[in-house]
């Protein structure tokens, strides 16, 4: 019988909304409005079947949009009528999955613990009172946990865990704030932790296990703890002895490790925190954030050497609660691996390969599906020169550039944003894979108007990393429901990305390394016109077969053109000059003042020199143009680092030795700037002379990195300003680990916005390789349309 008066609609909601609350949100208010029929999961998204009068409806629908939860995405919310002689329901409810077609639905990023669960978890009266494993549909672990979709308990690793009566209560009441939480548990029916010996023996179980760990991490033992996306190692950063011997086990000699702190006021006593690094420390996400420490440092040198700034965190996870809770100092909680191996995440590699590392494991019996590194961003800090002038600029539309204070960029996106979908300027009719670069890999699929990029996987030359690649590439096309059919690499043939696509049986797209780079931040700011592109990085094979890193291009989503860059010098010994910065400094001596000059500085650093010398003038060694190398040979020059234990170390040092240094406009600090077949040739000899020159003068070497940085900075804008113009583009994008550098890209920003000119900069994608796949697949998803 048809209920005059009313409507029956179906409505499909599709991005982010399994796994945040979006079901139990639609029942309240659909009961609220008086309305009938169902919500439910399915493989794209939300599906609703209500009816009711049609005033009621669309406010319905107005609710969608204006209240969701506060972890949901909506990308669309699409209404289609339905006959009103249909079926007629009696009340409205929450029906099961259905997990028919290819999936298409937003996986939930896995989210730090709400307010709420907090207050419980410290609520002596509470039935979770101290259970580390409390959450709600607001928080706690997603993307780590789901092994497919649609998102049902069934569907993760929580499927082993069948609900007591009193959580099952909770998950079927349409008014409790666990209602239909997938992850939901107790003590009585939940995951249970455990300390156990290096060699698996148990130590402790059940309510005494964290106070017996905060007792060996305050006797200065080390923990490795299990998180939501894998292990990490634990120490008290307040103890040098504790901070060297996690150095010594984990054989990682320089390397800054990340700092856990309990609150905000612990972080502010460590750190100068901007109102934007505030916000990105007590935000869901829970990023390490990087941000200038304080005169006084409360932790030991050794958590960061030489460098002027800490990476800091508060905790995400209960565990983490309650941990920092019973140990009360600052903890390094850095990943749990070997340098360069990815972070440990299945319990029993865990045993075996930080065993030996630690003291006591202190796990778990909750498996992680998905191992996810913990994410890093960085609060830029410019000089106050930079600071002051930025606020004198005009605001306008162009997007704001690295120059401002009180702005984070990206460095490393994995928990917390990863699998977050991001939108590509053009759709696709294709299904693609993007297989990253060989350093800081990460893959990305994508169909129609929407690409996902996995988490962080490392660098593939370590087998370990390369299996972890292998299974992001599975599980992320599984979850997004991509079937490829268009496979995009990288340009260079040895990469280990490269030859994976090239062994699938799938048509193929070379995408050059600077093309996605500037491509990655034309997709971060949804732009599809040309602009001129600034890369700088290390090292991206060009198509001369020379080693390209300091690049100029007129680019859009389908193409480039160089049309600059930096002055080509060999690299001799190949990956030995990116270890050994020495090696650099010793070609760019001989460029910039003659091979006297060169000598005698090769006397001063290592007995190879003349070897060296000898090779950088062979016919075989490779040219490059990579900025990433030019910073490594000042660094070198200045004595700062003239051989690495970690990627970019020399030029993090060189930028680090500048910090609080005023904005320098010192003219004799320059690039000479001439004309190949390629455009323009940025040759920073003149640069270099002067370095080496205040150097034997004795001057402070804070003032000539900053004199370094400054003068470079200015004059790839003033490149970049005439190039832009003679292409007739009024938008410039930088892009490139080289970008990471605040001083830097503040400075080229600055001067590129003082010339009219709108500037394009990271903060939601990394300007390092860790953005390639981002790049690589909004080349092919343009390219794909060309056809």
């Amino acid at each position: 019988m048809i209920k005059l008066g009313r409507e029956r609609w179906l409505i499909r909601v599709t991005g982010t909304v399994q796994g945040v609350g979006f079901r139990p949100f639609v029942y309240r208010h659909a009961v609220d409005l008086g309305l009938t029929g169902y919500v439910g999961n399915d493989s794209e998204g939300v599906v609703i079947e209500v009816q009711g009068p049609p005033e009621r409806l669309e406010e319905l629908g107005r609710r969608l949009l204006d209240q969701a939860p506060p972890l949901a995405r909506i990308a669309t919310v699409d209404v289609t009528p339905l006959p009103a002689d249909g079926v007629d329901h009696d009340d409205f409810g929450i029906i099961d999955s259905r997990g028919e077609g290819a999936p298409a639905v937003a996986v939930s990023v896995d989210v730090a613990t709400c307010d709420d669960c907090l207050a419980e978890l410290l609520d002596p009266a509470d039935r979770r009172y101290r259970y580390p494993f409390i959450n709600c549909t607001n928080c706690g672990p997603r993307y780590t946990i789901i092994r497919s979709i649609p998102y049902d308990r069934a569907s993760t690793t929580m499927a082993g865990f069948a609900m007591c009566d009193a959580c099952r209560a909770e998950y079927e009441d349409p008014v409790d704030r666990r209602f239909h939480a997938e992850p939901n548990a107790c003590p009585v029916c939940g995951p249970q932790l455990r300390l156990l010996a290096p060699d698996g023996a148990l130590l402790a179980e059940g309510s005494e296990v964290v106070l017996e760990a905060a007792a060996m991490v305050l006797a200065g033992q080390l923990l490795a703890v299990k998180g939501l996306g894998g292990y990490h190692l634990v120490a008290d950063a307040t103890d040098p002895d504790a901070v060297a011997d996690l150095r010594r086990r984990k054989a990682r000699d320089d390397k800054p490790f990340a700092v856990m702190v309990a609150d905000l006021e612990t972080a502010h006593r460590l750190c100068r925190l901007s109102p934007a690094a505030e916000a990105a420390l007590t935000s869901p996400r829970r990023p390490i954030v990087l941000a200038p420490g304080q005169p006084l440092p409360g932790v030991a040198e050794a958590v960061a050497p030489a460098l002027p700034e800490l990476g800091l965190m508060l905790p995400y996870t209960p565990l983490h609660h309650l941990l920092m809770d019973a140990v009360g100092y600052p903890l390094v909680m850095t990943s749990g691996n070997l340098s360069d191996e990815p972070i440990a995440h299945d319990d029993a590699d865990a045993l075996a390969r930080l065993g030996p590392l630690v003291d006591a494991v202190l796990t778990h019996d909750r498996p992680i599906h998905i191992r996810c590194d913990d994410s890093v961003v960085r609060a830029v800090t410019p000089p106050a020169s930079l600071v002051a002038e930025s606020h004198s600029i005009e605001r306008d539309s162009a997007p704001r550039s690295g120059a401002g204070a009180g702005e984070t960029q990206m460095i490393r996106r994995s928990r917390g944003y990863a699998p977050e979908p991001i939108g590509l300027p053009v759709p696709t009719s294709r299904h693609l894979l993007a297989v990253g670069a060989e350093l800081k890999n990460t893959v990305a699929v994508a169909k129609g108007a929407t690409l996902v990029a996995s988490h962080h996987i490392g660098d593939l030359e370590h087998l370990p990393a390369y299996r972890s690649f292998l299974q992001a590439v599975d599980h992320l096309s599984h979850l997004a429901g991509v079937e490829p059919d268009l496979v995009a690499h990288d340009l260079h043939p040895e990469y280990l990305s490269t030859k994976f696509a090239m062994d699938l049986d799938l048509p193929s797209l070379a995408v050059q390394h600077h093309h996605a780079h500037i491509v990655s931040c034309l997709v971060e700011h949804g732009r599809s016109e040309p602009v001129l592109g600034v890369a700088f990085d290390g090292l991206g094979m060009g198509p001369d077969g020379t080693l390209w890193g300091g690049e100029l291009l007129v680019a859009d989503l389908t193409g480039y053109r160089r049309v600059g860059h930096l002055r080509p010098v060999p690299l001799p010994g190949g990956n030995q000059a990116v270890r050994e910065p020495w090696r650099m400094a010793l070609v760019w001596a001989a460029a910039a003042l003659g091979e006297d000059v060169a000598e005698r500085y090769g006397k001063e650093v290592d007995e190879r020199w003349p070897a060296v010398l000898a090779l950088s003038r062979h016919a075989n060694t490779p040219l490059t143009t990579s900025a990433g190398r030019l910073f490594d040979a000042v660094a070198a020059l200045l004595g700062l680092r003239s051989r690495v234990t970690y990627e970019a170390q020399a030029a993090i040092e060189l930028e680090a030795c500048a910090a609080g240094v005023p904005l320098s406009e010192r003219p004799d600090y320059e690039l000479t700037i001439t004309r190949d077949a390629d455009g323009l040739v940025l040759d920073p000899s003149p640069l270099l002379a002067r370095v080496l020159w205040e150097r034997d003068a004795g001057e402070p070497y804070p003032l000539i990195s900053a004199r370094f940085h400054d003068g470079l900075g200015r004059g790839v804008a003033l490149a970049a300003t005439q190039l832009a113009r003679e292409a007739g583009l009024d938008t410039v994008a930088l892009s490139g680990g080289v970008f990471q550098n605040a001083r830097l890209s503040g400075m080229v920003a600055r001067e590129l916005r003082s010339a009219g000119l709108a500037v394009l900069v990271h903060q939601r994608v990394p300007p390092n390789d860790g953005g390639i796949s981002i790049g690589q697949a909004g080349v092919a998803a343009a390219a794909s349309e060309l056809h």
